[in-house]
């Protein structure tokens, strides 16, 4: 009813050969590069120029590999701090291109399989489903015309003007969270009208890994000269190469979060161009907040794949996914969308699950026991990301997106899922933006 949008067996030199980016090899055994960020946008780049004979050094800031990828087994099954589906899984998206090579288990999700659940807890008749359904694609038809008009105000006002009833009523705005928000990663009242739905994607419907999405890095990994726990606080650059913490070298790839470069923790000489300071200024950087509670027993219906809850204020804890679907633990994964996903992100975790059970027990009452287990995210309190993931902000463009695929001075590059507008937000977007940043300096 609703929509939104082993490689070890293969040996990993072949396995990475098949994920080439199809660029003429060319010999770079004299060339340094290093890669700032361990990401998979810089081990995408890492691996391309370590094939074809780069000398490759990844910096990260962390403690780990993978960045906004990362994958917690405690509770038996995979609770993913960040990237958690392979969006538009087609044979064209290199995710699922990493997910079949090393045969990586997942499942296919299904949106129309959702029940809602109104603001007296109570599921939603009939009626009301098909009210949902009408509004969310007669409002779609009219905000891609804000796309073709460039309107300049953001989604809420947009549609202030076009259908203020929907801000007004509990459903509409719960479907503008879960379904907008949660696919933005902003507030509607951010989200830029023009911009937010003229990106592309993939064909298909989403799929999970069902034993972690951290299974497609270490391929990524393999071979490279990672240093962890090593941030890096100056970038040096110009005609004779580039230094990066007294580092020298060739070239640079920053492949850092938009949330880090925001807060001007790295210097960079000299002060990067106008146009990718402004870049980095109107760009968005959204928070996704993710709680995954684990239960002695089920009190949900196990076979439902996720469950809308109509909550105030807009974005809490109001899209929840059942692991019970491709699982025998009783999980229930809350989202918090929009302006209220930084609120929750300052909880502490105790304060966090109060909040989300409350949620929970506006539907299911006194059947809601304490759980055994609590996981939770932060994103926009990490200060190596400070955000989950970039979206079209209101007075920003999609040019500024592209300008961070230009390279600067022939030596510092950029890669990210915020250098790329088509695939923004996204991980195949950050594979791709890597491979496009190593592809650059194999050619240049």
């Amino acid at each position: 009813m609703y929509t939104r949008r082993s490689a070890l067996k293969l040996g990993i030199a072949s396995f990475l050969v098949s994920l080439g980016s199809g660029v003429q090899s060319q010999d770079l055994d004299d060339t340094t590069v290093i890669v700032i960020g361990a990401g998979i946008s810089g081990l995408a780049a890492g691996q391309e120029l370590l094939r074809h004979g780069a000398k490759v050094i990844i910096l990260e800031a962390g403690d780990y590999a993978g960045g906004r990828i990362r994958t917690d087994m405690s509770m038996g099954v995979p609770f993913e701090y960040g990237a958690g589906w392979i969006h538009g899984p087609s044979s064209a998206n290199p995710i699922q291109k990493l997910a079949t090579q090393i045969k990586a288990p997942t499942f296919l999700t299904d949106d129309n399989s959702l029940e809602v659940f109104g603001p007296d807890g109570t599921q939603l008749t009939d009626a009301e489903y098909q009210h949902i359904d009408d509004t969310y694609e007669r409002l779609l038809r009219k905000l891609y015309l804000r796309v073709w008009n460039r309107d300049t105000r953001s989604i809420k006002e947009a549609i202030a003007d076009l259908e203020p009833e929907v801000l007004n009523d509990p459903l509409g705005r719960w479907l503008l969270s879960a379904f907008v928000e949660f696919d933005i990663g902003a507030g509607i009242e951010d989200i830029s009208a023009a911009n937010a739905f003229a990106d592309t994607a993939f064909e298909g419907d989403d799929v999970i890994f069902t034993e972690g999405y951290d299974t497609i890095l270490a391929p990524l990994m393999s071979g490279l000269d990672i240093r962890l726990s090593t941030p890096v606080n100056r970038i040096a650059y110009g005609d004779d190469g580039v230094i990066v913490n007294g580092i020298p070298a060739d070239y640079a790839i920053c492949s850092v979060p938009l949330g880090v470069l925001k807060t001007n923790d790295i210097e960079f000489d000299p002060p990067l161009p106008t146009d990718l300071q402004v870049a980095i200024e109107k760009l968005g950087f959204g928070s996704v907040t993710k709680i995954a509670l684990r239960f002695d027993k089920a009190f949900w219906d196990e076979k439902t794949q996720y469950f809308g809850i109509v909550t105030e204020p807009k974005g809490r804890w109001n899209y929840w996914l059942n692991y019970r679907t491709f699982s025998e633990e009783n999980v229930l994964l809350g989202l918090s969308f929009g302006s209220y996903a930084p609120i929750a992100d300052r909880m502490s975790q105790s304060e966090m699950t109060e909040d989300a059970l409350a949620v929970l027990r506006a539907v299911w009452g006194e059947h809601v026991d304490e759980p055994n287990t609590v996981l939770s995210t932060h994103w926009s309190e990490y200060t190596n990301f400070r955000g989950a993931y970039s979206y079209p902000q209101t007075g920003g463009s999609t040019e500024q997106f592209e300008v961070f695929g230009e390279p600067v001075a022939e030596r510092l590059f950029f890669a990210g899922e915020h250098t790329i507008f088509d695939y923004h937000s996204t991980t195949h977007g950050a594979f791709l933006s890597g491979r496009h940043a190593a592809t650059r300096i194999i050619e240049n």
